[in-house]
C-alpha cells in the first residue's frame, strides 16, 4: 500500500487535519517545513508536534490515543510525599530553562534522536518569547531535576523531564500540577503513554476528546503570575 504524507513548505504554516494522521506509524501526519516559532505554536494549538531522527526531514505527529494529566486530580503517592518531607527539594518556575532543556537532551539517550541542537534552539527561542516554560527541582543550590513544555492557554504541552537525583522529576510534576491547577490550568498533554507516565497516573484519551478539549482551552488564560520566575510553595 502506498502511503502519502503532506509535505510542508516555508510559505505557509497551515497543517493538515490531525484526523488525517496515519495509524502506523501512529500519528505521523506531515513532513518538512521549519521550526519557526509561529509554525511550532500553530502545531501545538492543533495537537501536533515535531519529532524526528538524524537524517530525517522534520516530521510532524498527532498520535492517538493521547496521554494526559488532569492537574487538578493529580495525586502523589504516599511514598513520594514521605520522600519530599525527608529531603525537602525546592521547586522553581523558569529559573533555569536553558539548563533544563540541555539536561533533557543529554541525560535521556533514548530521546536524543529528537531533541537535537535545532530542536533545542527552537524551544529556547520559544522560551525567550514567553511560550516555553520550565520547572526546576533543587537540592540546595544544585539543579537535580525538572521538566519543560509549551503553554497554550489553559493547556500545558509537556515535552520532556529529567532527574539527576531520586524522584526529582516526579516532584517537579507534582508541584507543577498543583501550581498549574491553582492558576486555572486544566490539562497537561504528555503526547504518548509510556511506563513512567503510567506509573505517575497519566490517562489515555482518544484523539477526538483530546482535540475537543484543546480547542476549548487553548485560548483561555491562566493567572498572569502562573509562569513568572518564582519559587513554588511547599505542598500541604
Amino acid at each position: 500500500m502506498t502511503i502519502y504524507l503532506t509535505e510542508l513548505d516555508t510559505t505557509s504554516i497551515e497543517f493538515p487535519s490531525p484526523f488525517d494522521a496515519l495509524d502506523e506509524p501512529n500519528g505521523l501526519l506531515a513532513f518538512g517545513g521549519d521550526l519557526s516559532p509561529m509554525r511550532i505554536l500553530t502545531a501545538y494549538s492543533h495537537g501536533i508536534f515535531p519529532w524526528y531522527g538524524p537524517g530525517e526531514p522534520i516530521l510532524w505527529w498527532s498520535p492517538a490515543p493521547r496521554a494526559v494529566f488532569n492537574p487538578k486530580t493529580f495525586k502523589p503517592s504516599k511514598s513520594l510525599k514521605k520522600f519530599q518531607r525527608k529531603h525537602n527539594y525546592r521547586v522553581s518556575i523558569n529559573q533555569a530553562t536553558d539548563r533544563v532543556i540541555g539536561y533533557c537532551s543529554s541525560l535521556r539517550p533514548e530521546e536524543e534522536t529528537w531533541l537535537n541542537s535545532d530542536m533545542q534552539a527552537a524551544y529556547r527561542e520559544l522560551a525567550s518569547l514567553g511560550f516555553c516554560h520550565s520547572v526546576e527541582v533543587w537540592q540546595g543550590d544544585e539543579l537535580v531535576g525538572g521538566l519543560y513544555g509549551l503553554q497554550r492557554g489553559q493547556v500545558f504541552c509537556g515535552e520532556s523531564m529529567f532527574s539527576l537525583k531520586t524522584n526529582a522529576s516526579k516532584i517537579a510534576l507534582w508541584y507543577f500540577c498543583h501550581h498549574f491547577a491553582q492558576s486555572g490550568g486544566k490539562l497537561i498533554d504528555c503526547q504518548v503513554m509510556n511506563p513512567h507516565l503510567e506509573s505517575l497516573g497519566a490517562l489515555e484519551v482518544e484523539r477526538e476528546e483530546f482535540l475537543s478539549s484543546l480547542q476549548l482551552l487553548k485560548d483561555k488564560p491562566v493567572n498572569d503570575a502562573c509562569f513568572e520566575n518564582q519559587w513554588l510553595e511547599d505542598m500541604p
